[in-house]
């Protein structure tokens, strides 16, 4: 008896690690490996924090970028929206940025077909009153959602979305819109595919030095 009632502590033990760890959220263990790293180097205050998805956190290489600009790169790929929210008070309100630069919407849009430009530019607007709450200070650049070929169907919401946010930016202070979009496109308005990888999705150096050359004339010294 006493064998059996082992074997079953044990087993609800197993079962109720393995329920816990089917219930983290999604990118539990990117930010915890984001976590590990601040523990063994924590960024300087007053930096600059790229955060979003993908699109940044592929950007290995972005402090070579902008050589001079003390950057912070938390990009977790796949991330949406809800995602950045989640878990601004983990990735960006620690490290006190001066400036926040945030590429994320793409797969906001992607997910679902029920998400259209409004829920972007709303998860936006709540991204963007999160930090506001918490470092009034700090400036905050949004880099327009890029037109890439995979998703080239989506192109007439990421545009709408774009404009929201960029109407939304300017009537606020200490902001930027970044606005990548229409320098990442053909002549007669398709997504260049010169500027992408294999998938089609990711940009290559191509890309990113168009990324460099629009950004940087908004990044604070």
């Amino acid at each position: 008896m006493k064998k059996l009632l082992f074997a079953f502590c044990i087993g609800l033990c197993f079962f109720s690690y393995h329920n816990a760890a089917a219930q983290q959220p999604p990118f539990w263990n990117e930010i915890q490996t984001f976590k590990k790293q601040d523990s063994a180097h924590f960024p300087q205050k007053g930096a600059i924090e790229f955060v979003g998805s993908s699109s940044f956190e592929k950007w290995h290489d972005v402090q070579d970028y902008f050589p001079g600009y003390p950057i912070i790169n938390r990009g977790f790929g796949g991330s949406s929206l809800p995602d950045v929210i989640r878990y601004t008070n983990d990735i960006i309100i620690p490290y006190q940025p001066k400036q926040i630069v945030i590429y994320c919407g793409d797969n906001d849009l992607a997910a679902s077909n029920t998400v259209t430009a409004d829920t972007v530019f709303q998860r936006f607007q709540q991204l963007f009153q999160n930090i506001r709450d918490s470092l009034p200070n700090a400036s905050v650049v949004f880099v327009s959602i890029k037109p890439s070929p995979s998703r080239a169907q989506l192109m007439p919401q990421m545009e709408k979305a774009n404009t929201l946010i960029k109407n939304f930016l300017q009537k606020q202070p200490n902001t930027a819109f970044v606005d990548v979009y229409h320098l990442m496109l053909t002549p007669n308005g398709q997504p260049n595919k010169d500027l992408f990888i294999e998938d089609q999705l990711h940009m290559n150096k191509e890309g990113y030095a168009i990324w460099q050359k629009a950004i940087r004339p908004y990044l604070l010294k």
